[in-house]
């Protein structure tokens, strides 16, 4: 039976000593009952994107030339893994690139199902050589395919499991399992009407793992990062942070929400649901105590939390009519978002106006226009900074605040969002 499931981010599997420590860590836990979780080798994801808009935007067909720089990062990495290159894994990762390569072609499709069925390789790729790698260590893993058994809707780019669909396809694989390491990848899933490749969203391997747990019915989840666990802001942001030890599920779920970009948004309610707790743990050094998430009810002291999402859209809405911004008026509005896929990081209302924050999309952007023009005024900026502190003392935001201009504030009982140019 598969009990805990570990996830292995980017930065954890970026180059061939990355690989090596999985491996590692792997050696020095027992394994029969455990399945990773991986995402592609550092930023192949960003490498997908960029090729999949050079060859949309091409007149004519691109050569396989536009990969080799990703083709020969990969192809670096298993030269230092493995000693015998007849390995079948060079031929099974040509074969994906060349898969790969094929689907970027077809770029008249539409845009968000062309994003899915390419920007996918990043994981079966990492997957393959990682899975072969762990097998020559003695670690017996076996490679499945993800999408065999996360089952979701058709929701491309930010597609939702069927949990019944995707819990029957886990219960084979439990009832089948019988000691082996198991390698699958994050992030993408399969449609099942119609039958497609599709992705959960950008750095969705978090969400995939605890699906995996969930219809698993595993006793942990841990996600392996670079980091010696959740702290209370970015490091790369803010000269002083705090590690937070142990957080609520209800907490997590906030902090994520509001954007702390250690845990998907989507990760812990699946976690929460079954009572499985989640540890966030340092991959450098695995002795470091790992920052604990579970279903703890009683009081915890939270110090002040600060999350910054850059490349904010602010658009603000107001109707045409002489209507206000009644509840007829955000029901219409928040049936848009849903169809276009917004979602809102910061929302606001007043008697005429609809103020809505979301990360930059050209393409959503437009498309809310169009939707709404015949009847409401719209304004935008964008590029702009939302900056959240969560568990908001009075003062804690002037030295990140100093004198910028605010365009949007918002404050409730436990936080304050603003919004900057």
């Amino acid at each position: 039976m598969i009990k805990r499931v570990y996830k292995f981010g980017g930065a954890s599997v970026k180059d061939a000593d990355a690989v090596k420590n999985i491996a590692r860590i792997l050696k020095a836990d027992h394994t029969d009952d455990l399945m990773i979780v991986v995402s592609a080798m550092g930023k192949t994801t960003n490498a997908i994107e960029k090729a999949l808009s050079q060859f949309r935007e091409a007149e004519n067909e691109l050569s396989i030339n536009a990969l080799s720089d990703l083709m020969q990062y990969h192809e670096e990495i298993m030269l230092k893994l493995f000693d015998d290159e007849n390995n079948p894994v060079f031929q099974k990762v040509a074969d994906l690139f060349l898969d790969l390569y094929l689907n970027l072609l077809k770029k008249n499709l539409n845009y968000d199902y062309h994003y899915d069925i390419t920007v996918s390789f990043g994981e079966l790729i990492s997957t393959t050589i990682i899975a072969a790698y762990l097998q020559t260590q003695g670690l017996g893993a076996v490679w499945i395919d993800a999408r065999d058994y996360l089952i979701t809707d058709a929701r491309f780019r930010d597609a939702n499991p069927d949990f019944d669909e995707c819990r029957l396809k886990m219960q084979n694989l439990n009832k089948n399992h019988s000691g082996e390491l198991v390698v699958t990848q994050g992030f993408i899933g399969s449609s099942a009407t119609p039958k497609s490749t599709v992705t959960l969203g950008r750095e969705g391997s978090d969400f995939s793992a605890a699906v995996f747990a969930y219809c698993l019915d595993a006793e942990e989840v841990v996600i392996w990062k670079d980091v010696d666990g959740i702290r209370n802001a970015d490091p790369k942001k803010f000269d002083k942070t705090v590690k937070i030890p142990h957080l609520s599920y209800q907490e997590a779920i906030e902090l994520a929400f509001y954007g702390a970009s250690v845990i998907h948004s989507k990760t812990i309610k699946p976690l929460q649901n079954k009572n499985i707790p989640l540890k966030v743990k340092c991959f450098l050094d695995e002795k470091i105590e790992p920052t604990v998430i579970d279903g703890f009810s009683g009081f915890i002291d939270y110090c002040p939390s600060f999350i910054v999402k850059e490349k904010q859209t602010l658009v603000s809405i107001t109707p045409k009519d002489f209507s206000f911004m009644n509840e007829k008026n955000i029901s219409f509005l928040f049936g848009i978002f849903n169809e276009i896929g917004i979602h809102a990081n910061m929302i606001q209302t007043s008697a005429l106006m609809l103020s809505v924050c979301f990360n930059n999309d050209k393409m959503k952007l437009e498309s809310l226009m169009l939707s709404v023009s015949d009847k409401f005024f719209v304004r935008y900026n964008d590029d702009l900074q939302l900056f959240t502190v969560r568990h908001y003392r009075e003062g804690v935001e002037e030295a990140f605040v100093k004198g910028r201009k605010v365009i949007l504030e918002q404050r409730n009982r436990n936080s304050i969002q603003l919004v900057f140019a």
